[in-house]
C-alpha cells in the first residue's frame, strides 16, 4: 500500500478527485439543465441541444489543436506542472463565473462555458502525463486506477452536495431552485481549486531543466513534435493502441453521455436516472482500485479486454431492458468496469511511451478522447434517426467496441516498452 498511500501519489490522486466535481456537476448534470431550462428559455426555439453540441466541439477543437504542441514544449522544459495549474486556473475561473450570468444570456453562457471547457481538458493533459513522475513503471496499473477511483469518490460527493443544494435550497440559504442550481457552479470551482493544492505542493517531476528558458522550451518542444512524426515508423504499436483505444472508449463515453437520454427515452422516471448515475460514481470508486490490483495480475492490455467484453454484454442486455430496476443493474455493472476501462488504458499507455516525451504522447491520447466523443453520438443518432427505435440506436454501440477490441489484440506491449526504452 506504500505505492498508494505517500504524500507524491496521494497529492496526485487528489487532483482527480478535485477536477472531478466539474465532471460530474457541470458537464454530466447541471449544466445541460441550467442552459436549456434558464439561460435558452424564451429564445424561441426548443432546440438548445445544437448550439450546446457546437460550444463542445469549439473547446474540443481547441485542445486537440494545442495539445501535442503544448505537451511537448511542457516535455522539453520540465514545466508538466505550471502548465496544468494555468489551464486549471482557468477552468476555475471560469466555471464560477457561470453563477453570474443572467437568464437568458445563453451566448455567454456557452463561451464561458466552453472556456471552462479548455481549462478542464487541458489541465488532464499534464495531469495524466505527470503519473511518471509519481510512480514507477511496474506500478502503473494501480497508481491510476487510484487516480480514477479518487475521481469517482470525489466527483460523486460533490454531486451529492449539489443535488441536496436544488432538492431544499431554502436550507442552504438560496431564494430557489434555479439559484441553488448556478450556486453549484461555483461549488464545482471552489472544489477543484482546493484539492488541486495537494498536487501543487507535494509532487515534484523528475526532469526538470531548470536553466532553460521558455522560449528556448518553446523551440525545443515544437523540435521534439516534429521528430516524434519522423518516428511514426518506430512507434507503430503506440499508434495502433491510440486507434484501438478511440474505437473502444469512444462505445465507453458513449454509453456515458447517452444512458440518461436513453433512459428518458424509455419513459424512466428522471430522479431514479439520477440516483442510478450516483451509483456507478460510487461503485467506481473501489472498483477502480480492485480493477487495477486486477491488472497487474493479469496484465492491463488483458483487463481492458474483459471490461471491453462486458460493455458488449450491457449493451446487448440494455437493448431488451424494460424496467428501471434493470437500468439500477446495469448502473451497478457498469460502475465495476468504467473505472477499470479508463484507468488501464491511462497505465497501459503512459508504459509504451517514451517517458522523456510523456506529456507530448498524453497530448495525442487526449485528442483520442476528445474525438472520441463524435462518433458514437453521431452513429446513435444516425440509427435512431432511420429506424426511430432507440433500442437499436444503442445496439449499434457494439461496433466501437467490437473494433477496439479487435485493434487492441495486436498491441504488442513488450515490443513498444522496448522501442520506447530506446528512444528515451
Amino acid at each position: 500500500m506504500k505505492d498508494l498511500f505517500n504524500r507524491r501519489t496521494l497529492s496526485w490522486a487528489l487532483y482527480d478527485w478535485a477536477n472531478s466535481a466539474y465532471a460530474t456537476i457541470v458537464l454530466a448534470v447541471f449544466f445541460p439543465l441550467v442552459f436549456s431550462n434558464y439561460w435558452f428559455a424564451g429564445t424561441g426555439s426548443e432546440n438548445s441541444t445544437t448550439p450546446l453540441g457546437i460550444a463542445n466541439s469549439v473547446a474540443s477543437l481547441v485542445i486537440v489543436l494545442l495539445a501535442p504542441v503544448l505537451g511537448a514544449i511542457a516535455d522539453k522544459g520540465g514545466i508538466k506542472k505550471k502548465f496544468l495549474f494555468t489551464f486549471a486556473a482557468i477552468g476555475v475561473v471560469f466555471v464560477s463565473s457561470l453563477f453570474f450570468i443572467e437568464q437568458g444570456e445563453w451566448l455567454l453562457a456557452l463561451c464561458v462555458y466552453a472556456l471552462a471547457g479548455i481549462g478542464f481538458a487541458g489541465a488532464n493533459i499534464f495531469y495524466d502525463a505527470l503519473i511518471i513522475d509519481v510512480s514507477v513503471r511496474d506500478k502503473f496499473d494501480i497508481v491510476s486506477a487510484f487516480g480514477f477511483a479518487a475521481g469517482y469518490l470525489g466527483g460523486g460527493l460533490a454531486l451529492v452536495i449539489a443535488i441536496a443544494f436544488t432538492t431544499v435550497p431554502e436550507t442552504f440559504g438560496f431564494a430557489g431552485r434555479e439559484q441553488a442550481m448556478l450556486a453549484s457552479f461555483v461549488l464545482a470551482g471552489l472544489w477543484w481549486a482546493v484539492f488541486s493544492i495537494p498536487l501543487l505542493l507535494g509532487v515534484k517531476e523528475s526532469r526538470i531543466d531548470s536553466d532553460i528558458r521558455f522560449t528556448q522550451a518553446v523551440t525545443g518542444g515544437i523540435e521534439q513534435l516534429l521528430a516524434t512524426f519522423k518516428e511514426v515508423r518506430r512507434l507503430r504499436i503506440v499508434w495502433l493502441f491510440l486507434l484501438a483505444y478511440w474505437f473502444y472508449i469512444d462505445g465507453v463515453y458513449t454509453i456515458i453521455r447517452m444512458a440518461m437520454d436513453y433512459g428518458v427515452r424509455l419513459e424512466f422516471d428522471q430522479i431514479s436516472l439520477v440516483w442510478a448515475f450516483l451509483i456507478t460514481q460510487f461503485i467506481g470508486f473501489p472498483a477502480a482500485i480492485a480493477y487495477g490490483k486486477l491488472g497487474e495480475k493479469i496484465g492491463a492490455k488483458t483487463g481492458i479486454v474483459i471490461a471491453i467484453g462486458v460493455y458488449i454484454a450491457v449493451t446487448i442486455y440494455g437493448y431488451f431492458m424494460d424496467v428501471v430496476a434493470e437500468f439500477y443493474a446495469l448502473a451497478i455493472v457498469i460502475g465495476l468496469v468504467q473505472g477499470g476501462v479508463q484507468s488501464l488504458s491511462r497505465s497501459l499507455y503512459a508504459r509504451i511511451v517514451p517517458g522523456n516525451k510523456a506529456a507530448e504522447f498524453f497530448g495525442f491520447y487526449n485528442i483520442m478522447g476528445k474525438f472520441a466523443t463524435v462518433l458514437g453520438p453521431l452513429l446513435v443518432a444516425m440509427v435512431s434517426g432511420i429506424t426511430g427505435d432507440p433500442r437499436l440506436a444503442i445496439l449499434s454501440i457494439i461496433v466501437l467496441f467490437a473494433i477496439g477490441g479487435i485493434l487492441l489484440l495486436f498491441v504488442d506491449e513488450t515490443e513498444a516498452q522496448r522501442v520506447a526504452r530506446e528512444l528515451e
